[in-house]
C-alpha cells in the first residue's frame, strides 16, 4: 500500500462545526489501532513512512491513523481562530476517535504524537472521564514535555503564520529547510517527499504554505507568564498518564530540555528516554533507527 486514503470526521464547534481529515493506512477493519498526530504547522502525510514500517511489521493487520489537525493540511479552516487551541484539538480527536471505533470496533488503540501532537495526547490520556472507545495502551510522545523552553516558542513564533509564494515544490521545500534544519539530517529525497504536503496551490498557479496562517493568532498570544501557568496544568495532566509511554528527544532540541526529559522519567508514567544525538526539535521519524525505536515500542 504506497498511498493512504483520506476520510473527513464532522467536528462540533461554536461556530458550527468543521470536517476534520486524516488519512488512513492498512486495514480500515483491524481492531488495533495507531494514531499519529504532527506538530504545529505540520499535516498527518508526515508519518507516510513511519505508517509504512509499522504495517509492514505487523503483517497488515493494523489501521494506522494520521489527522490532518483543524486548520492544516485538507481539514477546514476555522472561522474563529480562538479554536486553534489544544483543547479543541482533543475534542477533534476524539470525535475521530469515535468515527473509527463505528467503521470498525477498538480494541487497541496507541498514539503517536509529534511536539503538538504529542500535547493533544496528553491531553487526552491524561483528563479523567473522557468517552475513549478504547484506553491508549502505549504512548509515544516526540521531542515534547509540560515543560517547554520559551525561547522555542519565541523562534517559531518569528515564521508561523508568514506570507509566503513559492513557484515550485523544490522552491518550497529549499525554504523550509532554512527553518528546519533542526529536524537533523536528511537526503534531498527525503526532504522533498516531507515538502509535497506542505504546500498547495494558489489561484496564479504558484504554491503557499498547507495551513490557515491564522493558527499563529492564538500562539502569538501566549505570554511567558502564561506559559508557565499552563506547565503547572501540563504535568498534572501527564502524571495521570497510565499508557505505557516512549518519551523521544533531539539531542539538541530547543524545545524539550534534558531536565524536563529526565523528570518525565521519574514521575507520572515513567517514560522510557531515547535521545537522538545530530537532532534537535523534532526527529521526524524517517530515518531507519527513528522509525525502528517507535515500530519495536508500538508492535514487539
Amino acid at each position: 500500500m504506497t498511498e493512504p486514503t483520506l476520510n473527513y470526521v464532522p467536528c462540533p464547534d461554536a461556530s458550527g462545526g468543521h470536517r476534520m481529515a486524516w488519512w488512513e493506512w492498512g486495514d480500515p477493519a483491524a481492531g488495533h489501532v495507531v494514531v499519529c498526530v504532527h506538530g504545529l504547522s505540520r499535516q498527518g502525510r508526515d508519518f507516510d513512512v513511519l505508517a509504512q514500517a509499522l504495517l509492514a511489521r505487523a503483517g497488515g493487520n493494523l489501521r494506522v491513523v494520521c489527522p490532518d489537525v483543524a486548520g492544516r493540511g485538507k481539514s477546514d479552516w476555522l472561522r474563529d481562530p480562538v479554536g486553534y487551541q489544544i483543547p479543541a484539538y482533543a475534542a477533534d480527536m476524539l470525535a475521530l476517535l469515535g468515527q473509527l471505533h463505528q467503521n470498525a470496533a477498538l480494541r487497541t488503540v496507541d498514539w503517536v504524537g509529534t511536539s503538538m501532537g504529542g500535547l493533544i495526547g496528553m491531553a487526552l490520556l491524561g483528563t479523567p472521564g473522557l468517552p475513549l472507545p478504547a484506553p491508549v495502551r502505549r504512548l509515544v510522545l516526540n521531542d515534547v514535555g509540560p515543560a517547554i523552553q520559551w525561547q522555542a516558542l519565541q523562534r517559531i513564533g518569528t515564521y508561523l503564520g508568514q506570507p509566503v509564494r513559492f513557484d515550485s515544490v523544490q522552491q518550497a521545500a529549499d525554504a523550509m529547510w532554512t527553518l528546519s534544519t533542526s529536524f537533523g539530517p536528511h537526503t534531498p529525497e527525503q526532504w522533498l517527499a516531507l515538502s509535497r504536503a506542505m504546500v498547495k496551490p494558489l489561484a496564479d498557479g504558484g504554491l503557499t504554505l498547507h495551513y490557515d496562517p491564522a493558527i499563529a493568532v492564538p500562539f502569538r498570544s501566549v505570554t511567558q507568564e502564561a506559559a508557565a501557568q499552563g506547565e503547572v496544568a501540563l504535568w498534572q495532566l501527564y502524571d495521570a498518564i497510565r499508557a505505557q509511554t516512549l518519551l523521544i528527544r533531539g539531542a539538541q532540541s530547543d524545545l524539550l530540555s534534558r531536565e524536563t526529559a529526565q523528570a518525565m522519567t521519574q514521575r507520572g508514567p515513567r517514560a522510557r528516554l531515547v535521545e537522538f544525538e545530530g537532532v534537535g526539535h523534532a526527529p521526524t521519524l524517517v530515518a531507519p533507527h527513528q522509525v525502528e525505536v517507535v515500530a519495536s515500542f508500538l508492535l514487539d
